[in-house]
């Protein structure tokens, strides 16, 4: 394969994953919109339109294992597209994460409000930043920008840590409430591997423009 050819077959292979990213994004944040407004339609849409997403995943895929069979990529080609294969496995699994919020927001929508909705959206943006932030380290070519996806990550954590700590005394003063208590919890929890998985982008990311390992901590290592 000739090199202007592979660069273009490698820009189309960015501009897709750049494409999925938009989509996953859209799901997540219109799951948390679905929940803090109420809107049980906007949810459905959500969970019936994960097959948009799944079909997008395989075509990167096939594209990804075309260009490793058309031609014996060098090494710094070889990490963008395996790194390509990677990402696009965790924004699948961000785009699961996404209707797993939706279908604990129909859940919830039948039952009264447990209380104002203020640090499950904060969550949610920063999550959501994350992973719009490592997709652009990666078309960039960005590793500060991929470190900074990696130093939020601590963030999420944190605001999951203080909503399971509020809901928790809901459940205890009250256990009319741990059904939707719980279901918020599972939220938060969707939202912490959504924010994983923009990390684990992130790295794979600094793999490919630096080849470090930065997986765990290792490059402190």
């Amino acid at each position: 394969m000739e090199r202007p050819h592979l660069d273009d077959e490698l820009q189309a292979l960015k501009n897709r994953l750049l494409n999925m990213a938009a989509l996953v994004e859209e799901r997540t944040h219109h799951a948390i919109q679905a929940l803090v407004e109420r809107r049980p339609e906007q949810a459905e849409k959500v969970v019936t339109g994960d097959r948009d997403v799944n079909e997008l995943q395989i075509e990167i895929d096939d594209r990804c294992l075309k260009l490793l069979a058309l031609q014996n990529p060098m090494a710094s080609d070889l990490r963008l597209i395996t790194a390509a294969m990677k990402i696009n496995a965790d924004l699948e699994r961000i785009g699961d994460q996404a209707v797993n919020i939706a279908e604990k927001a129909l859940d919830l929508i039948r039952l009264p409000l447990l209380k104002p909705l203020i640090d499950l959206p904060r969550m949610a943006e920063l999550a959501e930043r994350m992973t719009r932030d490592s997709l652009d380290a990666f078309v960039r070519r960005d590793p500060g920008l991929a470190r900074s996806v990696l130093e939020r990550d601590d963030e999420v954590d944190s605001l999951k840590d203080q909503i399971f700590r509020e809901l928790l005394t809901y459940m205890m003063a009250d256990p009319t409430t741990i059904e939707r208590a719980l279901a918020l919890i599972l939220v938060s929890r969707s939202l912490e591997r959504i924010a994983d998985h923009a990390t684990n982008v992130a790295e794979d990311v600094i793999f490919m423009i630096e080849a470090k390992d930065v997986r765990h901590h290792h490059e402190e290592q």
